[in-house]
């Protein structure tokens, strides 16, 4: 798997759309180093709801396994562009 993706101040709605158009597995990392599959719909609600604050994702580590999938994110968290 490729590595961490640390994501800032993100939007959550925005974050959802562009996680239903990644094609592998993209995982969200706990500080204690649990891994949920965010492909999931409750891994999502359950792993977000913990990061949520405001109505945004304060922060978040991200695995993806593929590169195409770590592309769209990186592009949300440094440009606040949805592919």
């Amino acid at each position: 798997m490729t590595p961490i993706l640390n994501m800032h101040d993100i939007n959550v709605t925005e974050f959802l759309k562009v996680l239903d158009t990644c094609e592998g597995n993209v995982f969200l990392v706990t500080r204690d180093g649990d891994r949920l599959n965010l492909k999931s719909k409750l891994s999502q609600l359950v792993g977000l709801t913990q990061l949520i604050e405001g109505g945004k994702i304060a922060e978040a580590s991200l695995v993806c396994e593929k590169t195409s999938d770590e592309s769209k994110l990186f592009r949300l968290n440094m440009f606040r562009e949805v592919c």
